[in-house]
């Protein structure tokens, strides 16, 4: 039965007027379509393939007024603000297929977007290595991207996405001709969600370089990142090797990569995702540098410390174990520090092991003059639910 709205002025209201005042017309709309006073009471339903819009009118609706709307069409809807009209919603105004809401007028120009399903759900995009990947994690079916070099993430379907991006890891560290070099810090890792309704930029880290003290020459592992800038911007910083000081002076004990820049590493914040600092070294057995979920291993007398643990992407993008953002193991006079899972070792060589590329690992460090020693690439998985 059709619904009783509009109600017209010396009409009779029978019972089963009143009955159906809950069932409401469903006004489906094939194209794009501006709302018009006729439609309160009515359900307005978008229906089509591809992208529309739905435009909000200037002094056409009251204080009160309310339209619900929705889409069932596979291409997105956007409610759109009309000349001199404001929206305002806690949500997105980018309807997803089975999306929808109730649009309330505040004034005749001003009005609130309450969704109610589908306008906050994932989107879908393209781009870098090849298709994309589909994986099943703790019972939801995923498709994934992978990005090993700088590239356009292109979006087919505006709405959220998850990422997990791997800064560049930091290079070796040596203070002083003769002496082993602390493995190099590992890159930070960042997890988490952003809505995004145009193509970004997908930007992957370089490794640091080796950091000789006496001359300074050195970079941080590069920034991964997602655009440029907000609200559609997000990064995981790269590291470098750090120093261990006693007090002002240098003591002679030589570390490893932590987080941050240059200082004491235990003054530095650690944390997962951020990273460790370095353990403690000598001068001819440096320690591990520090990793994304532990702290590098101590060096000892003429032997290398281990590198710190990195993190397991596979809780990411299912698999098996695959580690990213480890620190490098120290460099040694006799013996040089271990490889964390998937990193790079230590050596006693002048020639140390350069960080894997988009590991966001650090580089192991080696002894005497050295002349390289270089942080790993970063890399960037962008996934989104089907």
């Amino acid at each position: 039965m059709t619904t009783p709205f509009p109600f017209v002025a010396g009409s009779v209201l029978t019972a089963s007027a009143l009955n159906n005042i809950s069932t409401l017309v469903i006004n489906d709309k094939t194209d794009s379509y501006t709302l018009v006073i006729g439609d309160l009471g009515e359900r307005v339903i978008m229906n089509k393939a591809t992208a529309t819009t739905i435009t909000v009118p200037n002094s056409v609706f009251a204080a009160g007024d309310m339209v619900f709307i929705a889409n069932k069409g596979a291409g997105t809807s956007t409610i759109t603000a009309g000349a001199g009209v404001t929206i305002n919603t806690g949500g997105s105004l980018a309807l997803a297929q089975y999306g929808g809401g109730t649009l309330l007028a505040l004034s005749a120009s001003t009005f609130i977007f309450f969704p109610g399903s589908g306008g906050l759900g994932y989107g879908t995009a393209t781009g870098g290595i090849g298709a994309p990947t589909a994986v099943t994690i703790s019972g939801v079916n995923y498709e994934y991207l992978t990005f090993n070099a700088t590239g356009v993430l292109t979006i087919t379907k505006q709405g959220f996405f998850d990422y997990c991006l791997v800064g560049g890891g930091g290079g070796a560290f040596k203070v002083a001709s003769g002496l082993s070099a602390g493995g190099g810090g590992a890159g930070q890792i960042l997890i988490g969600s952003i809505y995004l309704s145009s193509n970004q930029t997908v930007t992957i880290g370089a490794g640091g370089s080796f950091f000789t003290y006496n001359t300074g020459a050195f970079t941080e592992g590069g920034t991964t990142s997602i655009g440029a800038s907000s609200p559609f911007s997000v990064a995981a910083l790269g590291n470098l090797a750090t120093e261990k000081e006693t007090g002002s002076a240098v003591s002679g004990i030589y570390v490893g990569g932590g987080v941050g820049s240059i200082g004491v590493p235990s003054a530095q914040t650690e944390s997962a995702y951020i990273g460790f600092r370095s353990g403690d070294g000598a001068s001819t057995g440096a320690s591990g540098g520090g990793g994304s979920t532990a702290r590098g291993g101590n060096g000892s007398s003429t032997v290398g410390g281990s590198g710190g643990a990195g993190f397991d992407v596979s809780a990411f993008i299912g698999g098996s174990a695959l580690r990213k953002a480890m620190g490098g193991g120290g460099g040694g006079s006799g013996t040089g520090g271990t490889a964390a899972t998937d990193g790079v070792a230590g050596v006693t060589t002048t020639t140390p092991n350069n960080g894997n590329i988009n590991s966001g690992g650090g580089s192991g460090g080696g002894h005497g003059n050295i002349v390289n020693g270089n942080g790993g690439s970063g890399i960037a998985y962008i996934r989104y639910r089907t």
